[in-house]
C-alpha cells in the first residue's frame, strides 16, 4: 500500500542519532586515549577485549551514516522536480566537500596552516550526492540501486587484481577504490590523506537511495516487515561469506588462541576500504534496528532522536567540542607552547606521550555527548521554526 505521508521518518532519526553518539566515542579515543597513537586497537596481538569492542562498535557509524544519507537524499527530493532535486544534491555535495576540507579538518587538527587535510565520511557523502544528482537526471531509482549493488558487491574483485605500477593509475585506483590512509603530498609541508575510497562508499549511498522506496511507498507496518526480512538476510549473508572465507574481505578470519579471540577475528573485517563483509556486518543490523525503531517511543529514544535530527550540525560541532576539551586538558597537565605541535600526531595539542586510561576516555565521551545535547536541541527547533530559510537545507 502506498504512503503519501511526507512527515519525517522517526526511525531514521533515531538510528542516525544512535550512530552519531557512538561515533563520538571513536574520536574521543583518538584524542584522549594513551594508546590510540601507539597500537592498532583491533590488532589481536596487542588489544584487550574492552579496547577491541570500543573500536569495533564504532565500525557501524560511517556505513550507517552514509546509507541513511542516501535514503534522506531521496526523501528530501519528494517535493521537488527531478531537475530541482538533481541541482540541489549537486550543490549540497560541493558544499559538503568544502566543509570537509576547511571546517572539519580544522576542527580535527586545530592546525591553521592545514598541513594535513583529511578526507573522510563527509567527503564521500558529498561526492555521493554529486553522483546521485547526476544519475537521477538520467535514470530511475532502480538503476541507481543496481549501480550501488555492483559497486558494493564487486569492488572486492580488486583484491585479486594486479594493480598497474604507474603512478597516476595507482593513485586514481587508491582514491576511487582502495584508499586506506592513502597520502598525496602536494608540497614539502602539506598533504592530503584519503581515508575513504570514493566508489565503495558512494555505492553504499546509492543502495540507501535505491531502497528509499520502502519509506515512500509503504506504510509503517509493511515497511517494518520488509526491513526485518532484509536485515536478517544481509546479516546471514555476512555470516555465510565469513564462514566461506574466500571473498568479500581481503583478510580471512583465522583460529586464535581461544574461542573468544577467534570470534574477534571473525568480526574483524576491513573498513578501509569497506569490504563487502564489513558492509553486510554493519548494514544488516542497521536494517533490523530501523525495523525495531518503527514504533519505538520512550525517554531514551526521544533523547537519541535529538542528535539524529541535526546530524551535520552535530558532526561538525563535536570535533570542536572534543578538541577544545583536549586543549583544556593539555594545559591542565602542564604542557606549554613547545608541546602544541607533536612529532608524530596530526592533532595539535596532543603530545605524543599524552593521554588517559580508557575509563577516562569514556567519561570524556559521555560528557561531550551531554554537552552537545542542548545546542542540538536548540538547532533542531530553530530549523523546524524556520523551514522557509533556504540556507538551512544545506546544514
Amino acid at each position: 500500500m502506498q504512503s503519501t505521508n511526507l512527515k519525517r521518518i522517526e526511525s531514521i532519526d533515531i538510528l542516525r542519532g544512535l550512530v552519531m553518539i557512538i561515533m563520538a566515542l571513536d574520536h574521543t579515543r583518538d584524542f584522549f586515549h594513551n594508546d590510540a597513537m601507539v597500537h592498532d586497537s583491533l590488532s589481536l596481538a596487542t588489544t584487550t577485549p574492552v579496547l577491541f569492542f570500543t573500536r569495533w562498535i564504532t565500525h557501524f557509524c560511517a556505513p550507517v551514516f552514509v546509507f541513511l544519507s542516501g535514503i534522506s537524499a531521496s526523501l528530501s527530493s519528494r517535493r521537488k522536480t527531478k531537475k530541482e532535486a538533481s541541482r540541489f544534491l549537486i550543490k549540497r555535495g560541493v558544499w559538503l566537500i568544502f566543509v570537509e576540507i576547511f571546517i572539519v579538518t580544522l576542527g580535527l587538527t586545530f592546525n591553521p596552516f592545514y598541513s594535513v587535510i583529511f578526507l573522510q565520511v563527509i567527503w564521500v557523502i558529498g561526492l555521493g550526492m554529486i553522483f546521485l544528482g547526476i544519475l537521477m537526471r538520467f535514470s530511475s531509482r532502480g538503476v541507481i540501486l543496481i549501480t550501488g549493488l555492483i559497486l558494493v558487491f564487486g569492488h572486492n574483485l580488486l583484491d585479486y587484481a594486479s594493480i598497474p605500477q604507474k603512478e597516476l593509475v595507482t593513485e586514481l585506483i587508491n582514491i576511487f577504490f582502495t584508499a586506506k590512509f592513502f597520502v598525496v603530498t602536494y608540497s614539502t609541508q602539506h598533504a592530503i590523506i584519503f581515508l575513504y575510497a570514493i566508489l565503495p562508499w558512494a555505492g553504499l549511498m546509492m543502495l540507501g537511495y535505491g531502497l528509499s522506496g520502502w519509506f515512500i511507498n509503504y506504510l509503517p507496518e509493511e515497511r517494518k516487515k520488509k526491513l526485518l526480512i532484509a536485515g536478517l538476510c544481509v546479516t546471514a549473508w555476512f555470516i555465510l561469506l565469513r564462514l566461506i572465507n574466500q571473498y568479500g574481505n581481503p583478510i580471512p578470519y583465522s583460529h586464535q588462541k581461544s574461542l573468544f579471540y577467534t570470534i574477534l577475528s571473525f568480526i574483524n573485517v576491513e573498513k578501509y576500504p569497506p569490504s563487502l563483509q564489513y558492509t553486510c556486518m554493519t548494514i544488516g543490523p542497521a536494517l533490523l534496528l530501523l525495523s525495531y525503531f518503527e514504533h519505538s517511543k520512550n525517554v531514551v529514544v526521544s533523547f537519541v532522536k535529538v542528535y539524529g535530527r541535526v546530524p551535520f550540525f552535530y558532526y561538525v560541532l563535536h570535533f570542536y567540542i572534543l578538541h577544545t576539551l583536549l586543549v583544556i586538558t593539555f594545559y591542565l597537565q602542564g604542557y606549554g607552547s613547545n608541546d602544541i605541535v607533536p612529532k608524530s600526531s596530526p592533532f595539535f595539542f596532543r603530545p605524543d606521550n599524552s593521554g588517559f586510561s580508557l575509563e577516562i576516555v569514556y567519561v570524556i565521551w559521555i560528557s561531550a555527548v551531554l554537552l552537545l545535547y542542548f545546542p542540538c536541541r536548540w538547532y533542531s527547533r530553530y530549523k523546524k521554526a524556520n523551514k522557509q530559510k533556504w540556507w538551512l537545507h544545506y546544514l
